[in-house]
């Protein structure tokens, strides 16, 4: 039992480690893709495998200037109840008994 466990380790490295490391090429008797109009080379295999900028856009690290506390969201309600509308003046009354109550 322990044999064929060893066994079957050993194969599984070795299929694993038969992969090719180096630089990409085109299989023999074909070539890379024409270069395109107005293109002044042809590009590399490199260059055809990165991914354009659109493909992968850049992160947006925008980070928090200061916290701020979220409007309530009306539509968050339990199962069963009714959204109720959004009132701006009950909300702003709310604000400043809250800042009245929380000094920080």
């Amino acid at each position: 039992m322990i044999f064929r466990k060893s066994l079957l380790l050993a194969l599984a490295l070795a299929l694993g480690a038969c992969g090719k490391v180096g630089d990409l090429e085109p299989k023999s008797g074909n070539s890379l893709p024409p270069k395109a109009y107005g293109q002044r080379a042809e590009q590399s295999a490199e260059a055809l495998t990165t991914p354009s900028a659109q493909a992968r856009p850049a992160r947006s690290d925008e980070l928090l200037r200061r916290s701020e506390r979220r409007e309530d969201d009306p539509f968050d309600v339990p199962p069963g109840k009714e959204p109720q509308p959004f009132n701006a003046q009950e909300a702003a009354e709310e604000a400043v008994t809250e800042a009245k109550e929380n000094p920080s």
